[in-house]
């Protein structure tokens, strides 16, 4: 199992990066997904997440997760067919937790260079943590 270092990683390269290690057979689990950043101002970020809870309606969705290891999670389902049985195996190699849990404490942890946060061209960004706090998570 590779254990990821979501701290400082931009979430959607990182996102993208897993999508394709995952459809590969790999086993993958993201630690310190609230230290993900988002790039872009947090006003533009913060509308757009903002938006996404208010469509729909309480009865009938859709439904958008507010935690930030559920955010992840679902924009890496978003890059995977997760309908069919390729991606809901890939679904099933994924684990994402907020914080370092206890039985992954004494495991290396890797990150991706590609998704690094110094690619970013501006110095626009907001962690996953704060837009989850916005939402109304309590983690």
């Amino acid at each position: 199992m590779t254990v990821i270092d979501a701290n400082g990683l931009i979430m959607g390269r990182l996102a993208s990066n897993v999508a394709k290690r995952l459809l590969s057979g790999e086993k993958i689990a993201i630690v310190n997904a609230e230290y993900a950043v988002i790039s872009g101002s947090k006003a533009t970020t913060f509308g757009e997440y903002d938006e996404i809870m208010n469509i729909g309606t309480r009865e009938f969705g859709p439904y958008f997760p507010k935690r930030p290891d559920r955010i992840l999670k679902r924009t890496v389902r978003g890059m995977l067919p997760y309908k069919r049985a390729r991606g809901k195996e890939a679904m099933a190699n994924l684990k994402i937790h907020v914080g370092i849990p206890a039985e992954l404490k004494d495991e290396e942890l890797t990150t991706v260079d590609e998704a690094n946060m110094t690619r970013l061209s501006s110095i626009k960004y907001v962690t996953i943590g704060d837009v989850s706090r916005k939402l109304g998570a309590k983690f």
